[in-house]
């Protein structure tokens, strides 16, 4: 038998180095890929609300007559997909609350139809499962409004987004 006098392969400090630097990096990497994995949640987010206001605009005028529609009579008609009918898709929760058109005994509309959508976080709470740290709402006008403030979890409601005296929301504005 054949003793050899090097030996090969490393050393327990070489291999308590390399786990170090392993370590170092995952530590370094782990909190941008979640807050990227959020940001991403935040935007898909803001597209399906987007999808909402014209998906409800298009129910009006067809199916609808005059009138907006729910998730499930969207999905009905075709003009959203099962995900968002579902009332969650990437990490948020979304609602539609349509408000039919009041016509009185003489045919006259006294209340024009109108509605506001939202979409929540699935987990608001701070920590590495938060898919979002933003909730967002619309009303019929499309402008989706945000807020980062307060309970995440809780949907805007449509006093919120439209106070009484035609005051302006306090979120901010994200677009239409």
């Amino acid at each position: 038998m054949q003793q050899t006098k090097g030996q090969q392969g490393f050393s327990l400090v070489e291999l308590l180095i390399v786990v170090a630097i392993i370590g170092i990096i995952a530590a370094i990497a782990i909190p941008n890929l979640l807050a990227s994995r959020r940001a991403a949640n935040e935007g898909s987010a803001i597209s399906s609300l987007r999808t909402l206001v014209s998906s409800e605009g298009t129910y009006s005028s067809t199916t609808g007559n005059g009138n907006f529609g729910t998730l499930i009579q969207m999905r009905d008609a075709q003009l959203i997909d099962p995900h968002l009918a579902g009332g969650s898709k990437s990490g948020y929760t979304f609602d539609v609350t349509p408000v039919a058109a009041v016509v009185n005994a003489n045919g006259a509309t006294t209340q024009l139809p109108f509605f506001h959508a939202t979409g929540n976080p699935l987990e608001g709470d701070a920590g590495p499962t938060q898919t979002g740290t933003r909730r967002f709402g619309t009303l019929e006008s499309g402008v989706i409004y945000s807020n980062q403030t307060g309970n995440n979890e809780t949907p805007m409601t449509r006093a919120e987004l439209a106070p009484a005296g035609g005051g302006a929301p306090a979120f901010t504005v994200i677009g239409n």
